[in-house]
């Protein structure tokens, strides 16, 4: 029964099954759809074809250096948190291929590149990576400069965002008001509550496109009573929330702290492998590398993702400048919570928790951060240092 007129920030219900319809309107559309799904036994993404490929019936157990997947007592499809992918790799790839030549004639060529796929359907989004794709939007398309290759896949994009309705242990979105609930710019999103006689999605309209999709489709009103049952399932899930990061005064606080000993333990940690930046949503540091052919007739220029745990990322002619491993890992926490700030307007972290899951040795950013706020100890020459004043290495 569609009785209710369909306009942005309307709310339906439909029945689970529907998603399939959905899933197959947007191929019918030309969008390729990726989503969840189950591969080397984790929930990561990639392409959905229809309900059998989403991870139906998983969840995520997941705690400072550990993951695993588990069964649940039900069907869900969308019962998990978040797998160490993130859309990033799909708007901004960790390798793509700037250009390709070749030796003609005793000179080079230059090859075309083949276009890339412009129009993605992005099923499943949470609001933290919701945020992440908000906070990539303003690094790499509303800055001085533009990335092309982000344009080109970051154009036409159809986003189905998902409420969440459980956390993990890893989670402090809550702390950096980017979910569990979505908060921002979608085309639909779902919410999904399993009741004892019913599987269902109360889906909220968010633009013109998301209202020509759910006019291809069966939905019934939402009553009042069952938005609040969805509703409470959202405020349960921020509920049991865990973690927390203490954003106020912080940036003040770690630039008054760049000197602190704690560094130096946190050192003892890391093993600088940058699973952190690998996983994280928002980093966005890349390299370039030249490859030729055995015969130097053919070469190409790739980019590729980097991190600034790598030694080689801070090389300047003469030597990298970041050494130690106590530098590559302030360098990272400075950037993520404190200058980005002053690059950009924003936190570079949106709270998912990934660097923290998938960190070998369990280091915890919210942790730390709370270790420098106890901590008595404050190098006296940290204090409004003088711009050209350099950290140690």
């Amino acid at each position: 029964m569609n009785a209710k007129q369909l306009i942005p920030g309307v709310s339906v219900l439909i029945e689970s099954e529907a998603l399939g319809d959905l899933i197959g309107w947007l191929k019918q559309q030309g969008y390729p759809v990726i989503g969840p799904t189950i591969r080397d036994n984790a929930i990561t993404l990639g392409p959905i074809d229809n309900l059998d490929d989403l991870p139906m019936g998983w969840t995520d157990e997941q705690e400072a250096g550990r993951y695993r997947l588990t069964k649940r007592d039900d069907k869900a499809f969308f019962g998990y948190v978040v797998g160490p992918h993130s859309w990033k790799r799909f708007l901004h790839p960790p390798e793509v291929r700037l250009f390709a030549a070749t030796r003609q004639n005793g000179s080079f060529k230059i090859l075309d590149n083949e276009p890339p796929l412009t129009r993605y359907a992005f099923l499943g989004v949470r609001g933290c990576d919701l945020a992440a794709i908000k906070t990539q939007d303003r690094v790499l398309l509303q800055d001085k400069f533009v990335d092309s290759i982000y344009q080109e896949r970051r154009q036409d994009n159809f986003i189905v965002a998902i409420n969440c309705t459980q956390t993990a242990p890893t989670c402090f979105c809550s702390s950096m008001g980017t979910g569990p609930k979505v908060n921002g710019d979608f085309d639909l999103c779902l919410t999904e509550l399993i009741l004892p006689q019913a599987h269902q999605f109360l889906v909220e309209i968010g633009s013109p496109k998301g209202v020509r999709a759910m006019e291809t489709m069966e939905y019934v009103e939402a009553t009042d009573k069952i938005s609040q049952q969805f509703e409470q399932a959202v405020a349960k899930a921020e509920s049991m929330i865990q973690r927390e990061l203490q954003t106020f005064g912080l940036r003040e606080l770690i630039n008054k702290n760049l000197e602190n000993p704690h560094w130096e333990k946190i050192a003892a940690r890391c093993l600088n492998c940058a699973n952190c930046t690998m996983v994280c949503p928002t980093c966005f540091c890349t390299t370039v590398q030249d490859v030729t052919d055995l015969t130097g007739a053919h070469a190409e220029r790739w980019r590729l993702w980097d991190s600034c745990f790598n030694t080689e990322f801070s090389y300047i002619h003469g030597g990298s400048i970041r050494t130690s491993a106590k530098s590559r890992y302030r360098q990272w926490f400075v950037h993520k919570l404190v200058s980005w700030h002053d690059q950009f307007g924003t936190s570079g972290c949106v709270g998912c928790g990934r660097c923290i899951t998938w960190c070998p040795v369990g280091i915890d950013i919210t942790e730390e951060a709370k270790a420098f706020r106890e901590s008595e100890v404050s190098h006296p020459a940290s204090h409004d240092p003088a711009p050209s004043q350099p950290l140690s290495p």
